[in-house]
């Protein structure tokens, strides 16, 4: 069957009923035809509950085949479906779902079985692209709903689109593939990864959890053909000793997209080493989705860079004042595409505080080289001004992980009354280290005036589930110690 000619998900499992969609958690199987029907079921069971276009489903789901099923159905529809995080707590929760105005809130399988029983397998009449509406909060504030208008058109008109931009940015193409679910899918990149599968004919395999060895046992096994990851797993995994990593083939990877956090360079090149040049980096946002994109032998050519900008997109670095800064020169970074919009659900001054004019503000310093691509240097919030001096501390944090002992740093400015802010490194280690060992290790890697002030030990350092480091906690932890 020639995939490139059969327009997504619901026109692929028509035609081959038979063909693997998922293997969940528990390596149940589940057929794309069997999932198209559970799906049809369920946008049935939606619309019987009085939902149209533009209406609300939010989803508190674990991993598996029911947030699969709830993206599909939703997507086919015109509706918005909102996965939310289910280690919130309850009042985290509720706001969200208040906020998105949710119709029906979704939190199990009992939930799912309940919108599909009784209602038939086939296409809904009528169908039109629904959208997934993500909630961010950005740097500050409550968390807001990433809203985008809604297409007007059926799936099998919008698919061509996504297929032509992901065959662009990460060489994925319809066909055979198998794609590896690794991180939570109320998450944008993993919930978006695993919607983009199905609409290209590949087998979605959901791993249980994210833990190094397991996943290099489902890449064999499964002969996992692309994956999305967060650097974190891959400088925990480069920690596995040498005749671990040996056991497991992995020849069947031909893409493994990284995004969501910097990507230190060591582990970036540590992992090419091993898997060889499989690694396509992309970096923006919830709100500007995939903005820049660099593919492995770009990126082995300039070490470090996240890219130039991905198709329909453009870009600038410009300065406080809002001018135009030359190659080399850090600024913020503002992005803008042809593919549309966003807004803050519920929040236009939200929404006109992050644009300038048109164009979006992801909220990064970084710069361009001579030939467009880009470096990123950290989040406007994190960044550390000492003795008048910009210090960046993702570029502290990567020179930290090279050593062999350390598992996990968080670098942050500390208030101080002469220097304005010091340089504090609380390493999370995994072997015996002292703080003069690691001040002794950063001596050829960074200026001096880079070097921490303070070096502290921690058990654990407070991560999201997709691997980025919260700093903006670690700082609240020290500062309410002190």
């Amino acid at each position: 069957m020639d995939l490139s000619q059969t327009p997504g998900f619901y026109a692929i499992a028509a035609a081959d009923p038979g063909r693997t969609a998922v293997i969940d958690v528990d390596g149940a199987a589940t057929s794309y035809g069997d999932l198209l029907t559970r799906v049809n079921q369920v946008s049935h069971g939606l619309r019987a509950r009085g939902l149209g276009a533009g209406d609300v489903v939010a989803g508190i789901l674990r991993n598996g085949i029911d947030a699969v099923v709830m993206l599909m159905a939703t997507g086919q529809i015109g509706l918005y479906y909102v996965p939310i995080n289910w280690h919130l707590t309850e009042p985290e929760v509720d706001y969200i779902i208040q906020d998105c105005d949710a119709k029906v809130v979704v939190t199990g399988p009992a939930d799912v079985a309940s919108l599909a029983d009784g209602r038939p397998g086939t296409a809904p009449e009528d169908r039109s692209s629904g959208a997934v509406m993500w909630y961010t909060s950005g740097t500050t504030g409550f968390p807001k709903g990433v809203q985008r208008p809604l297409p007007g058109a059926e799936p099998e008109a919008i698919v061509p689109l996504y297929v032509w931009f992901l065959g662009e940015v990460c060489d994925l193409r319809p066909g055979d593939g198998v794609h590896l679910v690794t991180s939570p899918m109320y998450h944008s990149s993993p919930c978006a990864h695993t919607q983009f599968a199905l609409h290209l004919g590949h087998t979605v395999v959901i791993a249980p959890r994210f833990e190094p060895e397991p996943i290099l046992a489902l890449v064999e096994q499964y002969r996992v053909t692309n994956a999305m990851m967060v650097p974190t797993m891959f400088h925990r995994m480069l920690q596995l000793p040498a005749e671990v990593r040996k056991r497991y083939d992995l020849s069947s990877l031909g893409q493994v997209i990284h995004t969501a956090a910097a990507c230190p360079v060591a582990v970036k090149q540590g992992i090419l080493d091993w898997w060889g040049p499989v690694l396509y980096e992309y970096y923006g946002s919830t709100e500007s989705t995939i903005a820049f994109s660099v593919k492995p032998h770009d990126w082995l050519a300039r070490p470090g860079t996240v890219g130039r900008p991905a198709p329909t997109f453009e870009a600038r670095i410009l300065d406080e004042e809002g001018e135009e800064l030359p190659p080399g020169e850090p600024g913020m970074i503002y992005v803008k595409s042809s593919l549309g919009s966003f807004e803050y659900r519920k929040d236009p001054a939200k929404t006109a505080a992050s644009m300038r004019g048109e164009w979006y503000a992801p909220g990064d310093i970084g710069y361009f080289d001579e030939d467009g691509f880009l470096f990123l240097c950290d989040r406007r919030t994190d960044l550390i001004v000492s003795g008048g001096v910009n210090i960046y501390p993702a570029e502290i944090e990567a020179a930290i992980l090279e050593h062999p002992a350390v598992a996990d740093v968080a670098v942050i400015g500390v208030p101080d009354e002469e220097w304005g802010h010091n340089v504090v490194a609380l390493v999370q280690p995994h072997a015996p280290i002292t703080a003069d060992a690691l001040l002794h290790h950063l001596e050829p890697r960074l200026a001096r005036f880079k070097h921490p002030k303070v070096i502290e030990f921690r058990e654990q350092l407070p991560r999201t589930p997709t691997g980025k480091l919260s700093r903006s906690k670690v700082r609240e932890e020290y500062l309410s110690a002190r």
